[in-house]
């Protein structure tokens, strides 16, 4: 069955590359709404925005929603990982302003409020992409991304930082049930030190801080406390993937497997996806598929402690 939430959840901090400070409801929905953004602050054009694929517009380092306005929101990643995460499929995300909160650098603080309000059951049936052939993208750097064939959603990734503070990272998970809630939505967004000068001249970074990113120089964590996990760096990565793969509007029985992809990379893995008919089709799940979707029976037991 689909899910929303049982009553509304209320967030609010600064945006991490805006820097500008935002209030977030997160509310309920009905059955089949699917999941919309709106910009309460706008009056003059239509403030909704569909948290769909065909929807993105390229920005650096994060993800952003543009309509046929020109109303946009940015850094949707997080709460978009924490709702699939949770198995919320409908759900209205109101902010009174262009970017969602960056809270302490990951979705952790989005899902620990979802289950804390609970999930409620929906009598509508859920619809999922199940990918029938490779799909592939890449980039001119070796970067790439695919989605092959696989009975539920299986995330591989692997990256490479001359830091060796981060250094080569790869892991696999099966996305099925309560696993990002207890292997990745506590992992924060990184960088490193000798980027943020370049990030803050092209109006990137500007709400970022040592509180709500791990930040890097070689072999040293800058951050307080440092890792929460050794291979921190890949889980986040992992943590964005999901939540650009919600985009897709239903979820996807498939295998995503990134190699130092990003953002970009896998919103052009969609368009790809959804421009060849023949790598996947729409089914309506079985109770077997359902029980392994993200977020299935996810309750309080699934969180993790944070430092």
């Amino acid at each position: 069955m689909q899910a929303t939430l049982k009553s509304t959840v209320r967030f609010e901090g600064q945006g991490l590359h805006s820097g500008v400070q935002t209030v977030m409801s997160v509310h309920p929905a009905a059955a089949g709404f699917g999941i919309w953004f709106r910009r309460t602050d706008v009056t003059d054009r239509d403030p909704m925005i569909p948290a769909l694929y065909d929807a993105v517009e390229h920005k650096p380092l994060c993800t952003r929603i543009v309509n046929n306005d020109g109303v946009e929101v940015q850094t949707i990643e997080h709460i978009m990982a924490a709702l699939i995460g949770c198995g919320i499929r409908n759900a209205l995300i109101e902010l009174d302003n262009v970017e969602v909160p960056i809270m302490d650098g990951c979705a952790d603080t989005f899902v620990r409020a979802i289950v804390a309000k609970g999930v409620q059951k929906q009598a509508a049936p859920v619809h999922a992409i199940e990918i029938l052939a490779p799909v592939r993208v890449s980039d001119d750097q070796g970067a790439w991304a695919e989605l092959s064939p696989a009975s539920s959603l299986q995330i591989d990734f692997q990256i490479e930082f001359d830091d060796a503070a981060i250094g080569a990272q790869k892991k696999s998970l099966n996305m099925a049930n309560g696993t990002f809630v207890r292997e990745l939505s506590d992992s924060r967004t990184f960088c490193r030190k000798s980027d943020i000068d370049a990030m803050h001249a092209q109006g990137l970074a500007l709400g970022g801080t040592y509180s709500n990113a791990v930040v890097v120089d070689g072999a040293d964590v800058l951050s307080p406390g440092g890792l929460r996990h050794d291979d921190e760096a890949v889980r986040h990565k992992m943590l964005d993937a999901l939540g650009d793969l919600a985009l897709a509007g239903a979820p996807i029985l498939g295998r995503y497997t990134g190699m130092r992809a990003g953002h970009a990379l896998t919103n052009r893995l969609l368009r790809q996806l959804f421009a060849t008919p023949s790598a996947f089709r729409i089914v309506t799940c079985s109770e077997s598929q359902l029980a392994h979707l993200p977020g299935v029976g996810v309750d309080h037991t699934d969180l993790v402690a944070t430092a």
